[in-house]
């Protein structure tokens, strides 16, 4: 089989090699000349670990290519993958669907035979619709169907959950269409992945319920850590002694500074306006949006407050800047409401982060970007961790106590044992937790 991914951002990019991988022809465009000829060098746009090499293994196999020309890439394909971004719009937060339609539109003058055109974009209900109409008033003598197969990717983990889902969703009611898909993902269906069948606007649906549950589980554990904090309980253990509860189960009980990255935001933004366009309004998504936000600008009163009140002068050591560890992706971090209050109120902020330094220097200015955590520590009055990443876990305490001009320690992500750093002379400062 054949198919075309329209999009190497990270949706687009990772499922494309990963279809490559389970023995697919995929060709993956972009409008970036400058990005497909780094493809071409195997300089990869993302971090995300392992991609490089399999992309690399692919392109020598012959089953994966990039290429600026949609027309020859779409000629004769199969299935024809729309993974375009689709970030929220200024103004009204509903989802900015301009890429998806323009190529919907550039999809159907390239055309030729029957085709699958797939939305792979995270999308709102009736986007479909809309895609096959533009399709279809382009190209009336079209033989075409519109389907629905939205990504559950994580990143720093994206290649594992494509290629061992939980599950696959596959909006269409044409058999046709269905036989495709099926073929498509015939490697997970032989591993006994379970394939869920649904109508278009199910599955475009679907998505962005999973997505604004999962949101919902992270602010509720963090207001439930604020209160923990209230009344001397340990939020950890009442996650795991909810959490081992099959009806709600552990995962998302993790308490933070907020939920972040290309996701959650967005979507509980678009899914919120869709609600309210139909008349239907969800007053629990509602909620998690204004609690998550109010939450990672309360993040650096902590800070504030750790350091006597004022960190006028003060220099405050910050690790970890992207959304969550393994990523280098900014979009949405605690780190861009954080950093610049911190800066706002006066202090001289030094930071690190293993990957996303680069991305993070076009979006916070006014600080020093350090190159490893000790150089970060170095004279610091206070030293806060707002990105897990496994190298900030094993710390040597001894150097951090001995680099920082105070041993003030604000652990956002709970990686220390409190008991721990009480003993070793710290005055820590950690989420829900006595």
């Amino acid at each position: 089989m054949r198919i075309a991914m329209i999009g190497t951002g990270y949706v687009g990019l990772v499922s494309g090699t990963c279809f490559s991988e389970f023995g697919i022809d995929v060709v993956c465009v972009d409008k970036d000349v400058r990005k497909i000829e780094l493809l071409h060098e195997n300089v990869m746009p993302i971090y995300e670990p392992g991609l490089d090499e399999l992309v690399a293994d692919n392109v020598k196999a012959g089953r994966l290519s990039f290429t600026t020309d949609l027309k020859a890439a779409v000629k004769d394909a199969d299935a024809v993958f729309i993974a375009v971004g689709t970030p929220s719009r200024r103004g009204d937060g509903h989802a900015d669907l301009s890429y998806v339609y323009a190529a919907a539109e550039e999809i159907a003058d390239a055309m030729t035979g029957y085709t699958v055109v797939v939305t792979k974009s995270t999308v709102p209900v009736g986007t479909g619709d809309e895609v096959e109409a533009i399709i279809r008033k382009r190209r009336p003598d079209a033989q075409f169907d519109v389907v629905s197969n939205p990504e559950f990717l994580r990143e720093g983990s994206a290649i594992n959950d494509f290629m061992r889902p939980d599950r696959v969703v596959i909006g269409t009611e044409s058999d046709k269409a269905r036989a495709v898909m099926k073929q498509l993902y015939r490697v997970l269906y032989l591993i006994e992945t379970p394939i869920v069948f649904t109508s278009r606007r199910t599955s475009e649906l679907i998505k962005y319920a999973g997505n604004t549950f999962l949101a919902t589980k992270i602010t509720f554990i963090n207001e439930i850590a604020d209160l923990c904090e209230k009344v001397g309980a340990n939020v950890h253990d009442v996650a795991r002694g909810i959490g081992l509860d099959g009806r709600i189960g552990k995962k998302f009980l993790h308490p933070g500074p907020g939920y972040g990255g290309s996701c959650f935001p967005k979507d509980t933004l678009a899914l919120v306006k869709t609600a309210r366009d139909f008349g239907a309004p969800l007053r629990i998504i509602e909620t998690v949006v204004d609690v998550n936000d109010k939450r990672k600008k309360a993040m650096a009163e902590r800070v504030v407050a750790a350091c006597g009140g004022s960190v006028l002068g003060k220099t405050v050591a910050v690790l970890g800047l992207t959304f969550k560890p393994n990523t280098d992706d900014m979009r949405d971090s605690p780190s861009l409401d954080i950093v610049p209050a911190l800066v706002e109120a006066g202090a001289v902020v030094k930071a690190f982060d293993p990957e996303g330094m680069e991305e993070a220097k076009k979006m916070l200015s006014g600080i020093t970007y350090c190159d490893d955590a000790y150089t970060t520590l170095a004279g610091a009055d206070c030293l806060v961790i707002v990105t897990e990443w496994n190298e900030f876990r094993a710390l040597n305490l001894s150097k951090v106590k001995a680099a920082l001009k105070s041993p003030v320690v604000v652990d956002l992500r709970n990686v220390y044992d409190p008991v721990e750093m009480q003993e070793a002379g710290f005055t820590y400062i950690s989420i829900g937790r006595p």
